[in-house]
């Protein structure tokens, strides 16, 4: 019988931080278990006993590459308690944070799952593209003044933010072109300053 997924052994737990390193080098799209399987040390049975199947690996690597995401929205979470930031910088800052060339491959892993999700929309990558974007955008709320989060105008504001850092993103996870990229989300965010300074209530 499969291993219950709610109470991870602790080899189940080490067997899925191999796993992840393996996708983050090797993809998520054709995974087979085999190969899987020797790079971490382990058989293609157990990972089906811990895993209860491909469709219960791939869940789980997902749901830890969101860890990663998870971490990054939850330091702008602290950013956004201080008021240290509006939403152009806590933008700037995300970017800094997905320019980073050691964060290429959990960019690329990202990417990956993220067209997968749109593709296929029931199984292992279901929901996944949504509640990504779900969770950035309620993120970046947070550095907009309470009172006007919910006036459409500041929901399209963090929309267009949000879309400047994916567009920027899969860019530079398809070219490697640091420079140019990172000069047009650059430019794209100081525009958009202009426009956030004289708030949502300046729109229509």
């Amino acid at each position: 019988m499969p291993q219950d997924a709610t109470a991870p052994s602790a080899r189940r737990r080490e067997l899925l931080e191999a796993a992840y390193e393996y996708v983050l080098s090797n993809g998520l799209v054709g995974l087979s278990l085999r190969p899987l399987a020797a790079a971490v040390g382990s058989s293609p049975r157990v990972l089906v006993f811990l895993f209860g199947n491909k469709d219960g690996l791939v869940r789980a690597l997902l749901s830890r590459a969101r860890v990663d995401e998870l971490a990054l929205l939850d330091d702008l979470r602290a950013a956004a308690g201080s008021g240290a930031a509006g939403l152009v910088d806590a933008a700037a800052r995300i970017w800094v944070w997905l320019a980073d060339e050691r964060h290429r491959p959990v960019l690329r892993l990202w990417a990956e799952a993220y067209a997968q999700s749109l593709i296929h929309v029931d199984g292992a990558w279901t929901g996944f593209a949504r509640s990504t974007v779900e969770d950035w955008l309620e993120v970046l709320a947070e550095f907009q003044p309470e009172r006007e989060r919910a006036l459409p105008a500041a929901v399209a504001e963090r929309t267009v933010a949000l879309a400047i850092l994916r567009g920027g993103m899969l860019d530079l996870v398809a070219t490697g072109d640091q420079d140019r990229v990172g000069a047009a989300v650059t430019a794209a965010l100081e525009r958009f300053r202009a426009a956030e300074s004289e708030g949502p209530a300046a729109h229509p």
